[in-house]
């Protein structure tokens, strides 16, 4: 699998933009442009091996790195990367982003290709059972809705059932749609009008939407979504330890992918990692750490702590009382 990670991954796609380009670059140049096109900790695992040759990918001149790789660069379509594509379009959740017809031709065009794995071979351990209803058609108009609206910045009339059970309906601007692995679902980042020309970010979940109906209103002025969702964010992120034994970082890189993080190393094995969350994401978050493991070190912030040390002493005593009732 390593092969496979270093070919189709982030890192890949991140090398594949540097070395196409044709100009020349220095290190600085190199960082600028993985920190925009990479992770956070892509940093720490990219430069040191393109500084200390490992990837001999650049000729160097002093402190200037030039692409070995011409601009006619390119790459064919391996066997490896259609069974890809061909196991990837078994997943019911392919259905959201590209309709019937679409699916068949992909199928057609892959049909000689192997599946590089088959969903039955997955048991999700600790993901919750009630997940979106994927191949329900409703479900994925309204899915598509809201992808389309989101890209042309257009309100959208969303018929909702609260979590009280109350249907109420409001008109928003769909800023961003995300998915949560632990819940298996997928929720919506809008924009609600709250007077006086302010926009408000609320977070939908789409398996509680009865109808969506896009209007002819366009959202006029640009708004930064992204500075939004970060202005909600908690003051003081989580910051974690993270112990590097038994490949404990790339794991834990991979644990919380989705969300903003930055990650530094303090020693040879100890690294720090900032997650910045705010109050919709703190249950997931809380849920997800204390599923890691004992490589991951908790020290901070209070808030957090607080919530942590809640949930582990309810633990407690629900263990308790199941031994009080079922006595050996």
């Amino acid at each position: 699998m390593e092969l496979f990670s270093e070919t189709y991954s982030c890192y890949y796609q991140v090398l594949h933009h540097l070395l196409c380009c044709q100009n020349p670059l220095t290190i600085e140049d190199i960082r600028r442009e993985i920190s925009q096109e990479g992770f956070g900790e892509s940093l720490i695992s990219m430069i040191p091996k393109l500084e200390n040759g490992t990837w001999n990918l650049f000729e160097r001149d002093g402190i200037i790195y030039r692409s070995k790789l011409n601009s006619s660069f390119s790459m064919p379509v391996t066997s490896l990367e259609q069974s890809y594509l061909k196991a990837l379009l078994s997943d019911p959740r392919m259905g959201l982003f590209l309709d019937p017809k679409q699916l068949d031709n992909l199928n057609d065009m892959l049909a000689s290709a192997v599946p590089l794995w088959k969903q039955e071979q997955f048991y999700y351990y600790d993901q919750f059972t009630d997940g979106d209803p994927y191949t329900d058609e409703k479900y994925r108009s309204i899915f598509r809705t809201l992808l389309a609206a989101q890209k042309q910045r257009r309100y959208v009339d969303i018929d909702y059932t609260s979590p009280r059970g109350t249907r109420v309906h409001h008109y928003y601007v769909p800023a961003r749609l995300e998915y949560s692995v632990k819940n298996d679902k997928f929720r919506l980042l809008a924009l609600k009008q709250c007077g006086h020309s302010r926009m408000r970010l609320e977070t939908l979940n789409l398996s509680r939407m009865q109808r969506v109906i896009p209007t002819d209103k366009i959202l006029s002025s640009p708004v930064d979504f992204n500075h939004m969702i970060q202005h909600s964010y908690y003051t003081d992120p989580l910051r974690l330890h993270i112990i590097n034994k038994r490949n404990a970082l790339e794991r834990a890189m991979l644990h919380f992918a989705n969300y903003n993080k930055n990650t530094t190393k303090i020693d040879e094995n100890t690294y720090e990692c900032l997650i910045y969350y705010n109050q919709n994401m703190e249950t997931e978050l809380l849920i997800e750490v204390l599923s890691f493991g004992p490589m991951l070190k908790v020290l901070g912030n209070e808030r957090f702590l607080y919530s942590l040390k809640a949930r582990l002493q309810r633990q407690k005593e629900i263990t308790s009382e199941l031994c009080l009732q079922n006595p050996k």
